[in-house]
């Protein structure tokens, strides 16, 4: 009876522990996309981005002053905001898929950069968008196209990958760098017959990873997969778990391996093609934020998710506003500066997990 007490009143303070974290980042959230909507070539005061705000609420219009000038409303309301908002989505997206590619395959330096996925729905999105290939499919045919060249892509390498019905690590690292650099290859050839040159400077400024052009449209779709894909990873969030200790170990436990492998890969091809599709190749966030994330709140995947959805938000949003202010009035590519933040830190996790493995 007393173990039994102790144990609800462990889990009740890492309930109450988990809870505040979550809050703080969600503070931390709001208050970052408010400040980063005012941040760009053309500054708007927090004041007036606070009175434009809170003029779109029912019951405060009218009430505060409208002293703002139409310019700063439309920059507001008509560019950084949604642009903000899907860079968030964008960035909650993109740590949640390497979250789920790292316990796929039991390895912390899985990203879909890294294994080949995004250059895979990189190519064939690049294919749809300038010669039109899956026009027919409608206004989401760079999302489907970018969404078939992930699965293509993430299927090969889990193939490739798997030895005598297991997954081999370094197997599993060439053949995606092998497969990445086939998926960009093509995508260069692709480029190159580009049949016009706007084509091409659109093409390739959108394969280095921007949110330059969001529109409102572009947030429903990668939005509705991320919650969709969140509520079913936080389900399956035990699975997640003793996935990680093998797939032997985990069928005896109770999982069936197989069925949440092809889950697994089916979220993760799906998020990576939306998510493609809006933004680019954003590479590294997958990489950086789950791991960060774990060496906060530990390896249970029921608060690794969560976390890693918020800080990657947090992320994306900040490296774009400083993407936009580097080179003002021009911008930057958010990958380009993702990938020099996260090129580093990839050798470092490198040298760390070596450190690790000759320690035990």
């Amino acid at each position: 009876m007393k173990i039994k007490s102790l144990r609800n009143g462990s889990l009740m303070k890492e309930t109450t522990n988990i809870g505040g974290m979550l809050g703080i980042l969600i503070v931390i959230s709001a208050l970052s996309i408010f400040i980063c909507i005012g941040l760009g070539p053309i500054r708007v005061a927090p004041g007036n981005v606070a009175k434009i705000l809170l003029n779109l609420i029912p019951g405060f219009d009218g009430i505060l002053p409208q002293n703002f000038d139409s310019l700063d409303q439309n920059i507001v309301l008509g560019l950084r905001l949604p642009r903000v908002c899907l860079g968030f989505v964008v960035g909650a997206s993109l740590a949640v898929i390497g979250v789920t590619m790292q316990a796929l395959v039991r390895n912390p330096l899985a990203d879909p950069f890294i294994l080949g996925v995004s250059s895979g729905a990189s190519a064939v999105a690049t294919l749809g968008m300038l010669f039109g290939g899956f026009a027919f499919l409608g206004k989401y045919y760079l999302s489907i196209s970018a969404f078939i060249g992930s699965a293509i892509t993430i299927i090969f390498v889990y193939m490739i990958s798997r030895v005598q019905g297991r997954i081999n690590i370094t197997q599993l690292l060439l053949s995606g760098v092998a497969i990445s650099m086939i998926m960009e290859g093509i995508t260069k050839l692709i480029t190159l017959s580009a049949p016009n040159a706007l084509g091409l400077h659109n093409a390739t400024f959108w394969m280095s990873g921007s949110l330059a052009g969001a529109k409102w449209g572009y947030l429903t779709l990668p939005l509705a997969v991320l919650l969709i894909s969140m509520v079913i990873l936080m389900v399956n969030y035990r699975g997640l778990n003793l996935l990680l200790l093998g797939d032997e170990n985990a069928g005896a436990l109770g999982v069936n391996v197989a069925k949440l492998q092809k889950l697994l890969i089916l979220i993760a091809s799906l998020m990576t093609g939306v998510t493609v599709a809006v933004s680019g190749t954003i590479g590294f966030v997958g990489l950086m934020v789950p791991h960060f994330t774990r060496i906060i709140v530990g390896g249970d995947h029921r608060k690794v998710l969560p976390v890693s959805a918020l800080l990657g938000g947090i992320l994306v949003i900040w490296v774009d506003a400083l993407a936009r202010m580097l080179i003002a009035p021009e911008e930057l590519p958010v990958g380009i500066l993702t990938s020099i933040i996260g090129g580093p830190l990839f050798i470092w996790l490198l040298k760390r997990n070596t450190k690790e493995k000759a320690m035990r």
